[in-house]
């Protein structure tokens, strides 16, 4: 079969194209013929070794794919590794089957951005209605969730930020009530600014570095904010106790391993999300479809925030 496979540590010039045998999947585990893959901000860590959890090479990236079992039913699901290529194993908890309305792009969009944006506002932020959220990276795949999961469990406002105009203007399109430059140099006053004047209550933050400094400035006594990628790979400044409690304020971390195997964080809310999308109440942001062979062009469009909605890998290509 045809993977992309690294057998060194890097950037996206690591990842080749390459022959491999067939996965062998053990009990309990499914083998999937892969249609499409899905393509993650993680994935660019996990290639250069710098996720939460470390690599080990050979490797075939990737933990998301769609595609059909031996027995012929249509799924999407979670891997450890391995989902760059035209086969795939999961364990069988980890596959969802999928509705005939719910497409592949739309069905990865939701197995690890949906979760992640439907927990960071009900399980860590715990949100309540009426308080004001504010979404970076809100046009990508987990921030445009977000933006409207968080109007749908009802926010007060909701604040976006975006890096270009047109990617503003599109979080705006899916329900945000303003949008931001994402810039870190004066996005304190411009989040307080876009909340009429007050600070702000919560805040889904995967930046990291300037931006994390400045969204913990914003929060309001109470305020959370939730941190769940850092994807500048700049660290925040370091935070001490007492500037949390002189504030009343928290800061809390996210990763979506944690929700795998709690039906109440994982199989209950990808069952709503999916019945959201098929009822068209949920629209997944899809963006490009690369070719698998191209993969390293699609970690290089992400890391160069040239993207917007959920990027996937067509392994026929």
């Amino acid at each position: 079969m045809r993977a992309v496979q690294i057998t060194e540590f890097g950037g996206p010039e690591v990842l080749r194209t390459v022959e491999l045998d067939d996965p062998v999947p053990q009990p309990g585990q499914l083998l999937i013929d892969v249609s499409a893959i899905g393509v993650n901000y993680a994935d660019t860590h996990a290639v250069e070794d710098s996720y939460l959890s470390r690599s080990s090479l050979p490797m075939v990236p990737g933990g998301e794919v769609a595609g059909r079992t031996a027995d012929g039913r249509r799924v999407v699901a979670l891997t450890a590794t391995g989902g760059y290529a035209e086969r795939a194993v999961a364990w069988a908890n980890m596959a969802v089957d999928l509705p005939d309305a719910v497409s592949d792009g739309a069905a990865l969009a939701l197995v690890v951005q949906g979760l992640t944006a439907w927990n960071l506002l009900r399980t860590s932020a715990r949100m309540a209605p009426g308080e004001s959220v504010v979404v970076h990276a809100a046009a990508g795949g987990t921030g445009s969730l977000a933006v409207q999961l968080a109007k749908r469990f009802g926010a007060g406002r909701v604040i976006a930020t975006a890096s270009t105009e047109e990617k503003r203007k599109l979080a705006l399109e899916l329900g945000a009530d303003v949008a931001v430059e994402a810039d870190g140099e004066g996005l304190k006053e411009r989040l307080i600014e876009a909340n009429n004047g007050a600070k702000v209550d919560v805040v889904l933050e995967m930046t990291g570095g300037p931006v994390f400094d400045a969204s913990l400035a914003a929060l309001a006594p109470f305020g959370r904010l939730v941190a769940y990628g850092m994807a500048s790979r700049v660290t925040p400044s370091p935070i001490a106790a007492a500037s949390l409690m002189s504030h009343s304020r928290a800061v809390v971390g996210f990763w979506l391993m944690h929700c795998l195997g709690r039906p109440e964080l994982h199989a209950e809310p990808m069952a709503e999300l999916l019945a959201l999308v098929a009822a068209g109440e949920l629209k997944p942001l899809l963006g490009e479809a690369y070719p698998l062979s191209e993969a390293a062009r699609a970690h290089e469009d992400l890391r160069a925030r040239r993207t917007s909605g959920k990027l996937v890998l067509d392994p026929s290509r």
